[in-house]
């Protein structure tokens, strides 16, 4: 099997029943969850297989969101429009599972909803992400994701930084 990876929108064929990366509420959320919450247009879950293989190797949601002025920055308010929130996209979860650590599936991933976000026909400002912990929060901090004043391990991304990172 090689190691490429697609990423998808998570249907019926994808199983998920074997997906461990570790953390019991990631995997009890892919099992039991993602699906209803698709079903419901609450987020949608995108997943990554390898060709001609219906397991899981890893995920992450994407929804609507939208961030209160008062949670940024001063010097970035200062340059928006003076409204009480501005849209974003939210990553919910990103997990991968424990067989594809260290194979930078959990970057293709979070590239994969920045390309998204950046292609949505809606305007969205920025990503947003909760972390986890303080190791995802080093994680989405490499990328260039920035603290919210008031939630540390809360981050966002400016759309327009992200275009000028993936150029």
């Amino acid at each position: 099997m090689s190691g490429s990876f697609t990423i998808e929108l998570l249907s019926a064929k994808h199983d998920r029943g074997s997906f461990s990366c570790g953390v019991e509420p990631l995997d009890r959320y892919l099992r039991t969850q993602a699906s209803q919450d698709a079903r419901r247009r609450v987020s949608n879950c995108f997943v990554a297989v390898q060709e001609d293989d219906v397991s899981v190797a890893g995920y992450y949601t994407l929804a609507a969101s939208s961030i209160p002025l008062t949670e940024l920055p001063a010097d970035l308010v200062s340059r928006l429009p003076n409204y009480a929130v501005i849209p974003a996209a939210l990553v919910g979860r990103l997990a991968v599972d424990s067989h594809h650590a260290g194979k930078a599936l959990g970057s293709a991933l979070l590239y994969d909803a920045l390309a998204r976000a950046m292609n949505a026909e809606p305007a969205i400002f920025a990503l947003v992400v909760d972390a986890k912990d303080e190791r995802a929060a080093g994680f989405y901090r490499r990328f260039g994701f920035l603290p919210f004043t008031s939630r540390p391990l809360s981050f966002f991304l400016p759309i327009a930084t992200a275009v000028k990172m993936t150029r």
